[in-house]
């Protein structure tokens, strides 16, 4: 499972991350030379709710897929780690357990740092410890966006917003149209579903009806974007 280096695309992914790129490069030479690589198979656990945190993970390629287990022990999938993120940090910081699982989506590759390194890098620098407080800051920004969507906004504007965040994330431009963008994640409606707190049905409708204003196209490898510019009004005014 383990492989002792990055591939240059899963390299570039991790130093073009927006919150890795703006450290120091002493800081980011620090985290690398103590940082070790895992691959994960789709499906695979990467760590569970109620474990000791022993690492902190970047996502390099692929994606993780952050669930919780609902009182009837079906699986809520809560939000996808994309390539370049962080995570697994506040369980260290905090001394507490993991809050939830996580699980490798698709063919995914981490870079990880274990805890005795991490908190020996945060005795070291003082920018380490600006930079977590940075990185947590936006974590509650984003936190407190999604609540507000989820409350202030209608179904086809979180919809919209949400393929949007997919397409930049995830977003492959089509060799036969400039125009379109694949979504290389591939998501079940139910997935989809979850991030919004929809049910399967009400997003699948609200699918069907972009995909009838040429908004988007449904096929069965995922989904493709076919108008941007909409997808942005969308997402804009439908308030």
């Amino acid at each position: 499972m383990d492989e002792p280096i990055l591939s240059m695309e899963e390299r570039e992914a991790i130093n073009s991350g927006r919150w890795f790129s703006s450290l120091s490069p002493s800081l980011r030479h620090d985290i690398l030379r103590c940082a070790y690589v895992k691959r994960y198979k789709d499906g695979m656990l990467i760590c569970a709710r109620g474990e000791p945190p022993e690492e902190w993970i970047a996502c390099a390629r692929g994606a993780v897929r952050v669930s919780a287990t609902s009182i009837t022990g079906k699986q809520i999938t809560l939000t996808y780690v994309e390539p370049g993120i962080w995570f697994g940090d506040v369980a260290i910081l905090d001394g507490d357990k993991r809050t939830h699982d996580a699980y490798a989506h698709g063919e995914t590759t981490l870079l990880c740092v274990s805890k005795a390194d991490f908190k020996r890098i945060l005795a070291e620098h003082v920018e380490f410890s600006e930079a977590i407080l940075r990185l947590n800051a936006r974590r509650v920004r984003q936190l407190y966006g999604l609540v507000e969507d989820l409350n202030t906004l209608p179904l086809r504007a979180r919809l919209a917003k949400q393929l949007l965040h997919l397409t930049r994330s995830y977003g492959v431009m089509s060799l036969s149209d400039s125009n379109e963008i694949r979504i290389g994640l591939h998501l079940a409606q139910e997935e989809l579903a979850q991030l919004l707190g929809a049910s399967r049905q009400r997003v699948n409708q609200e699918l069907k009806s972009m995909e009838r204003e040429e908004v988007i196209r449904i096929e069965p490898g995922g989904l493709i974007v076919r108008d941007r510019v909409t997808l942005l009004r969308i997402a804009d005014t439908d308030h």
